[in-house]
């Protein structure tokens, strides 16, 4: 079955950085990528648009293609987004068989450890790691022994089953920050070419992001 991967975030604004990683590993995992915005996000800060300006942001930057899209859940669920809970969720809805993968960042796959109910995520969904070039590797050691029972190419090795895997994927690393983007917009500054020019217009339009946040 044609496998499903899921990039979660807050998505406060969507940018490039954040496409470009979801095409490239909708490209060498020949899978459809959904976008998942997190309503409460346990591990960052909270998001300065509410959910339904985020996702009018993601619609704009999806617009005009079929490989990428979107999926609400989380923030149609109350209290911490918690990817145990959505990975479960998914499960009794695609059934066992089907393989799931959750996207993430190389940043986010080393504080796996910290996850609420982390060990579980491997029972649900394979972990695809978007890795870049020159990114230290030390892992804690509980992640460390995952990583070796687990690990198998890209192309090989996790197709004929829902979940368990840890496969890297090598991806264009654009740096490319939602934090910049939104000191850029409150100092006045056009952030142009690091979110889609759609994304942008209507962030200018609404006035969004125009100050900065209150310390």
């Amino acid at each position: 079955m044609h496998p499903l991967a899921l990039l979660g975030g807050t998505f406060d604004p969507v940018h490039n950085g954040h496409l470009r990683a979801a095409w490239e590993a909708a490209e060498q995992l020949d899978a459809e990528v959904c976008l998942l915005p997190a309503n409460v996000p346990p591990h960052r800060p909270q998001p300065v648009l509410d959910a339904a300006q985020r996702v009018a942001l993601l619609e704009l930057a999806l617009a005009g293609q079929s490989r990428l899209s979107l999926d609400t859940r989380e923030l149609r669920r109350a209290g911490p987004s918690y990817t145990v809970d959505t990975l479960h969720e998914l499960r009794a809805e695609i059934g066992p068989a089907r393989p799931l993968l959750l996207l993430l960042g190389i940043d986010a796959f080393a504080g796996l450890p910290s996850w609420n109910r982390w060990l579980q995520l491997f029972e649900l969904a394979h972990i695809a790691v978007l890795d870049r070039p020159g990114h230290s590797r030390d892992y804690a050691a509980a992640l460390q022994e995952q990583i070796a029972a687990r690990r198998c190419a890209v192309d090989a090795g996790w197709r004929d089953r829902g979940a368990g895997r840890v496969l890297f994927l090598d991806i264009l690393e654009l740096d490319i920050s939602a934090t910049a983007i939104r000191a850029q917009l409150a100092a006045g500054r056009e952030p142009r070419y690091l979110l889609p020019d759609a994304v942008l217009a209507q962030i200018r339009r609404r006035g969004w992001y125009a100050q900065a946040p209150a310390a």
